[in-house]
């Protein structure tokens, strides 16, 4: 894994599966192109948070498809005009096209299965794809602790596609697991500047900052000693909450952010909201550990 190069890439052809389109393009794109094959239309803007989470998703479960269902995607702020005729009141909004007309949508950030269950209705069972059964396969053996299997796995997939986004962020992940925080920062360095934004790439340098900071805090025992000694020593607490994030212990490093907000919700500019918002956006929204910790975070905010 520390010798992988990624030098020389380029990108996936997609043909006309996947497409962004305008206004002016809608007739041809989605109309016209619905009457042959079924369209999906995904709008977006690109503040949307839940949005960078699905369209990668959605490309994903497209190219599986492998011709059998199109996707155009529409900029909302760029096209506000077609978002207003469509009556698109929330993002993302994603909507299906088939013989010229919408047949149906869905709101919200569904999963991969979610919208092969969707597509399903239209164009038959879409399966998961080798690249996503090895993805899965890799993630598994992540979660069960297995780190060298599951870099083997995704410095696979990465020699057949040396830009795919899961694998980039799932080996860069690994490393950090591993402590290997060097070569967490090269294989992300490799991404190319179109996945910027990509959620994936996004979590894994997240993950990496709060590697990096734990780094440099000291051990978890010493902080907990700082904590006994003085209760409100809220910066004591918020770097412990960042050594056991780095550790895996997800809920406790969220519970030692919650307990701040508890007794000083302003402290620091509001920092340990901050970093929980930061906690989530690493694991996912659809995570056990988000849902449960933006439940509790509710509850203390508007209590």
């Amino acid at each position: 894994m520390q010798d992988m190069n990624f030098a020389g890439a380029t990108p996936s052809d997609t043909g006309d599966l996947i497409k962004d389109s305008t206004i002016s393009g809608f007739m041809k794109d989605v109309i016209e192109t619905s009457q042959q094959v079924p369209v999906l239309v995904d709008f977006w803007a690109p503040w949307c948070e839940p949005c960078k989470a699905l369209t990668p998703t959605l490309e994903q479960v497209v190219k599986e498809a492998k011709g059998a269902v199109r996707l155009v995607k529409i900029n909302i702020d760029e096209n506000q005009q077609l978002a207003a005729q469509m009556q698109i009141r929330s993002v993302p909004t994603v909507v299906m096209f088939s013989g010229g007309r919408p047949v149906d949508a869905f709101a919200g950030a569904l999963n991969a299965d979610q919208i092969r269950q969707f597509i399903a209705r239209f164009v038959g069972e879409v399966g998961p794809s080798p690249e996503e059964q090895l993805l899965e396969q890799a993630a598994m053996l992540k979660e069960q602790g297995d780190l060298e299997n599951a870099g083997a796995l995704y410095s696979q997939l990465l020699q057949s596609d040396p830009e795919h986004a899961g694998a980039i962020a799932g080996l860069a992940k690994v490393l950090i697991q591993m402590g290997d925080l060097e070569n967490a920062r090269n294989v992300l360095s490799s991404a190319p500047a179109e996945q910027e934004n990509n959620a994936e790439i996004l979590s894994a340098r997240r993950e990496l900052e709060m590697a990096e900071q734990a780094a440099e805090l000291g051990d978890v025992t010493e902080l907990e000693a700082k904590l006994f000694e003085n209760p409100e020593n809220h910066q004591a607490r918020f770097d412990l909450a960042l050594a056991l994030w780095a550790q895996q212990r997800r809920e406790e490093a969220g519970e030692q952010l919650l307990e701040i907000i508890r007794r000083d919700r302003s402290w620091n500019e509001d920092g340990a909201r901050q970093q929980l918002v930061k906690f989530f956006e690493i694991a996912g929204p659809a995570d056990p550990f988000t849902v449960k910790m933006r439940q509790k975070l509710s509850s203390l905010l508007f209590a």
